[in-house]
Formats: C-alpha cells, sequence, structure tokens
C-alpha cells in the first residue's frame, strides 16, 4: 500500500505546488455523474405485456489543462460503466471500462497580439491535435454527444484561423484498427468487432479481425432499420472538413451567427462474405479486405440571431435557419439522390419564460421512385439527436431511424429560474417521404400513414451548489403503427405507448476555485 500512495502523493503535490505558481493557467475538473433510468418504450416501441427497465449508469471524469499564452494542453480521463455490472470483485477478466477521453494540445502558430512573432497578416493561427471533441453550433450535425455517458470524440488535426471577425477551422483525421508489424494495406474495420458470436445453428464461432457480423443473413438486415452514422462507433476511414462563421451586429441590438460546414467522410469499401461451416453452421457478415472508399459529402449554411439586450418588461426574439445537402455514397455504396436537411425554429422571451416553435425536415428515400442503389435519406453526422429529436431517442441513434426520413414540428416551453429551470417539449413526427405498407396482408403499393407519433417530454433542472446539478425527466411517446413497422418490421405486435423516467445528478468540482 505503501508503494501505492507514494507516486500519488507525489502527484497531488506536484500539483498543489502547480497551483499556486501557475492559478490562472491550470485547471484541474472532476466529474461524477449518474443517471438512474426506468425505461419503458425508450428508443424503440417495446412488445406487448414486456416489463419496464431499470438501472443506473456512471460516468466518472477528470479534466487536466494547461494554458500559456502559446500552447493548450488538456486531458480527460473517465470511466463508464452501469452499477452491479461488474462483480464486487474484479477480476482480471472483467472488462475495463477505464479510457481516455481526450487528449489533446494547441499550439499557437500565429498571434499579432505577440510581440515576439513577427507574422502580422492573419490575426490568429493555432494547430489542435490529437484526441477531441468537435462542437460545432447547435451540435446538430457535429457535437460531443454528452448525453450519453460514453461521450463522443475524434481523433483528429485541426487547424484554427481567426482575422477580423471571422473564424475558419480546417480538419482531417485518419483512422486504422492497428500499427502491428507486418500489417499492409489501410483497410480498417469500422467498429469494434465482436471476437466470438453465435452462427445460425447456436455454435459459437471466432471471428478474425477484418470481418464484422451481421444481423441478417447474407450480409441484409432482417429489418430495413437504417442506423445513422450517430449509431456507430468510428464508422469513417477519414474526414475532412472546413468550417467558417462570423458574427454581425453588437450585443445591445442582437448578433447574427453565421457559420458554413463542409465535412467529407469516407467509408471502407466491404464484401458480403460468411464463416464457418455445414457441420456448425454459419455467421454472416462483412469483410473489410476490399481496397477503396466511399465517399459521402455535406455541406450547408446556419443563421441565427441571438436576442440582444435584457428585460423583464419586452419579448425577446431568437431564431435560428438552417439548410444542408449531402451527395456522393454511403458506407453501404449506394448513391445519394437528393438528400437535404432543412429547418427553422424561433423562440420569445419574456422575464423567466419562453416558448419555442419549429419546424424541420430529413429527407428520406422515397420507396415508389427510388432506384436500385441509390438513397435519398440525409444522415445527421455526428451530432447530438437527443437535443433535438426527442429525448426518448428513437431517431438517428444507435436504435435507427425510418428510411423515409423525418418531419418534426415541435413546441417547447421553459421557464429558467434561479436555481429551478422546467421545460415541456412536445413534438409531431411524421415520414419525409412515402413509404410502403409490405406486409403480407396489405394490397400492392399500399403506403404507410405518414403519421409516426407524438412525444412529450417534461424535465426539472436544480441546482444544489455551484457544483452539483440535480436533474430528472418523464417523456412519454404515442406511436403509431407506422412507428412499428418503419423502424422494426412489424404491426400491431408493439406497445404503442412508451414512457421513460430518470434521475440524474451531476457534481462537477472545479478543484482549483474556492
Amino acid at each position: 500500500m505503501k508503494l501505492y500512495f507514494r507516486p500519488f502523493g507525489f502527484v497531488c503535490l506536484f500539483l498543489t505546488v502547480v497551483h499556486f505558481h501557475l492559478y490562472a493557467q491550470v485547471s484541474l475538473i472532476g466529474q461524477l455523474r449518474t443517471r438512474t433510468e426506468l425505461r419503458d418504450g425508450y428508443g424503440n416501441l417495446t412488445p406487448k405485456n414486456s416489463r419496464a427497465a431499470a438501472f443506473t449508469s456512471q460516468r466518472t471524469r477528470l479534466t487536466f489543462g494547461y494554458k500559456w499564452n502559446r500552447v493548450n494542453f488538456n486531458v480527460a480521463v473517465q470511466d463508464v460503466r452501469v452499477w452491479g455490472q461488474d462483480a464486487s470483485s474484479i477480476s482480471s477478466t472483467d472488462g475495463n471500462r477505464l479510457m481516455v477521453h481526450e487528449a489533446w494540445a494547441e499550439l499557437t502558430l500565429i498571434n499579432s497580439a505577440d510581440s515576439t512573432l513577427k507574422f502580422k497578416p492573419i490575426q490568429n493561427l493555432s494547430l489542435k491535435i490529437g484526441r477531441q471533441e468537435l462542437v460545432y453550433d447547435d451540435v446538430r450535425l457535429l457535437g460531443n454527444l454528452d448525453w450519453l455517458q460514453q461521450g463522443r470524440r475524434f481523433d483528429a488535426a485541426l487547424l484554427k484561423a481567426q482575422h477580423h471577425g471571422w473564424a475558419l477551422d480546417l480538419g482531417v483525421g485518419f483512422n486504422q484498427n492497428s500499427d502491428a508489424f507486418g500489417a499492409t494495406g489501410t483497410a480498417y474495420t469500422p467498429a469494434n468487432a465482436p471476437t466470438s458470436a453465435l452462427s445460425d445453428k447456436n455454435v459459437t464461432l471466432a471471428i478474425p479481425g477484418g470481418f464484422l457480423p451481421t444481423v441478417g443473413k447474407g450480409g441484409v438486415p432482417v429489418v430495413a432499420n437504417a442506423v445513422s452514422t450517430n449509431g456507430q462507433n468510428q464508422q469513417f476511414k477519414s474526414f475532412q472538413m472546413a468550417y467558417l462563421t462570423r458574427k454581425f451586429g453588437g450585443p445591445a441590438s442582437g448578433q447574427v451567427k453565421f457559420s458554413a460546414l463542409v465535412f467529407k467522410d469516407d467509408f471502407s469499401k466491404y464484401r458480403i462474405d460468411s464463416l464457418g461451416s455445414a457441420a456448425t453452421g454459419y455467421v454472416y457478415g462483412r469483410r473489410y479486405d476490399v481496397s477503396g472508399v466511399h465517399s459521402r459529402l455535406t455541406y450547408g449554411a446556419m443563421l441565427t440571431r441571438q436576442a440582444g439586450g435584457s428585460s423583464d418588461k419586452t419579448v425577446q426574439v431568437q431564431w435560428q435557419t438552417f439548410g444542408y445537402l449531402q451527395s456522393g455514397k454511403d458506407r453501404d455504396g449506394l448513391r445519394i439522390r437528393n438528400a437535404y436537411h432543412y429547418g427553422a425554429n424561433v423562440t420569445f422571451q419574456k422575464g423567466l419564460l419562453s416558448v419555442s416553435p419549429g419546424y424541420e425536415v430529413l429527407s428520406g428515400t422515397n420507396a415508389a421512385t427510388a432506384k436500385p442503389g441509390e438513397t435519398g435519406r440525409f444522415d445527421p453526422l455526428y451530432g447530438t439527436p437527443h437535443k433535438h429529436w426527442g429525448y426518448m431517442d428513437y431517431f438517428y441513434v444507435g436504435t435507427g431511424s425510418p428510411a423515409g426520413g423525418l418531419k418534426d414540428a415541435f413546441l417547447k416551453f421553459k421557464y429558467t429560474g434561479k436555481r429551478l429551470t422546467t421545460a415541456l417539449d412536445v413534438h409531431y413526427f411524421a415520414l419525409a417521404a412515402p413509404t410502403l405498407n409490405k406486409m403480407p396482408d396489405a394490397a400492392t403499393g399500399a403506403r404507410l400513414e405518414s403519421k409516426l407519433g407524438l412525444e412529450y417530454d417534461f424535465t426539472a433542472t436544480y441546482s444544489l451548489n455551484k457544483f452539483t446539478m440535480l436533474e430528472a425527466g418523464y417523456a412519454l411517446m404515442k406511436g403509431t403503427n407506422s412507428l412499428e413497422y418503419s423502424k422494426q418490421g412489424t404491426m400491431n405486435q408493439k406497445d404503442k405507448l412508451g414512457t421513460w423516467a430518470y434521475l440524474m445528478i451531476n457534481i462537477r468540482p472545479d478543484f482549483f476555485v474556492k
């Protein structure tokens, strides 16, 4: 025990010394966030007469930061687990969930305010490199997915320029599975593939590297329930991006923020294959030993107006409008045709109360006119769907979303007090494109009703102190047969009423702030 605590004590002493000498430059922030959930229809409608699920998950994170006039350095280590997931006495066979969430450094290359740097045409230029979060605009397309306990991070390099109010970020990322000796080529398996899987004869077979099992025979999913890249794990092989933004106007009159995004992500090609034999049965999946990539391009812009000034007697107005297009090929090699995402919303706020109506559309594949090898489905990249398309996470997450796309008309109410904040969000979801009903008893060419369901989300947040937040929520989904069929391939087999409740405690102490 002594040998264990001596290094730890030395680290604590070192941080204390650094704290006294570099107080304005060093930060150490902790987080302990537990979330207890009661799920009975969260993410997908559940079978009739099924039982609700209950559990508590926990994120523990420690973030160390150092800032100097020419370099920023940040490391965030986190541990994520479900209470009871490990045995009370952990053995060497238990899973390791300790990971590095962030580890990056940002180096200042040009700073016009620094007299020792002679280059002046650009006011500021820096390079941020390492494992980092990508958080842009309202995290619609690029975000840290902070609601998920695991969060999201990217291994990337960003060149960041600022000049006369304009800001430009250029980013690149390139993923690979291993740096082992003898490895050839750049084939990339885009997931944490399991080491074993059950065959169609219930025999466990070992999974070799480069092979990713799928849920359906021949690599075709049992249900055509498209899972977006938000629901994948490091799906892309590489990416390149450019983000440009500028604010216009002053704080008193309200600022208008313009931003434009171009994001290209590349997906490894694959071939359909299987493992096993007639005696053991087969595991069907994808083998990533094919050279080349499928490339997808997403581009568009957003305008956001922030309310100017502050007064309890006048109505403050904020608004947002955006539009994005997609082209190229998706991760399965389907050619993307006429894929788009657009929307607008406005917030009226008076005093502590606000109301926000809005509407947005994510295009889908028109089943009546679609050609083989094509898709019209817009994929919302790597954002935070939980914030935008309902707290019950029915769309554009790991549970999938309709191939016919999504229309979302919503109305949000919010009360923001000194310590207590409450909100009620109401969503009306519908299919964005015609979707065929292929049930055996349906007429040929019959279409699904467009309505998917109504969702009601209620949340309350209370500040216990400056380091601790208490949050509770209750949500309800009133689904339809169209929701059941478009996501799970069945009708009249699921309970159409889904509910979800949670209680979350978020403790974030800043160890260097009194």
